[in-house]
């Protein structure tokens, strides 16, 4: 495997668009609708289709990597407090449900089995046409 620029640059922007879905996942993981985590669930689905789209259409473990490690930064980056004392995601009280938790757990799991899947699936034999009825 030898260094090209085409391939650095589809590292550089599939790290720039990790490090967005991870900045808008971050955000909203937060959102509960009822007692239902609807945030975290549409964040996670984005961000592991992401991750599968960029693995299937690269075909190149690096650039999953780096969207991973883009969608992991923006999430360490946003989680914590600003050098003013803000907040951007706030804590859960004691007590109740923490889906940030979740959210900081699953996305390098699912990055890890994203990168980790076989470069090839193991194909079935030749797959033998239906028999048609003939009247």
């Amino acid at each position: 495997m030898r260094f090209s620029w085409s391939r650095f640059g589809t590292w550089v922007v599939a790290f720039v668009v990790g490090a967005v879905y991870g900045v808008a996942g971050t955000i909203a993981q937060a959102y509960e609708l009822g007692w239902f985590p609807l945030g975290l669930v549409l964040a996670l689905i984005g961000v592991i289709a992401l991750l599968v789209a960029v693995r299937l259409l690269t075909g190149d473990r690096w650039a999953a990597l780096a969207t991973g490690l883009g969608v992991m930064v923006a999430t360490l980056v946003f989680s914590g407090a600003g050098p003013g004392g803000s907040v951007v995601v706030p804590q859960a009280p004691a007590g109740e449900f923490n889906p940030g938790i979740l959210w900081t757990i699953i996305v390098p799991l699912a990055a890890t089995v994203v990168i980790a899947w076989p470069d090839t699936l193991p194909r079935m034999g030749p797959v033998a046409p239906a028999a048609s009825e003939e009247d």
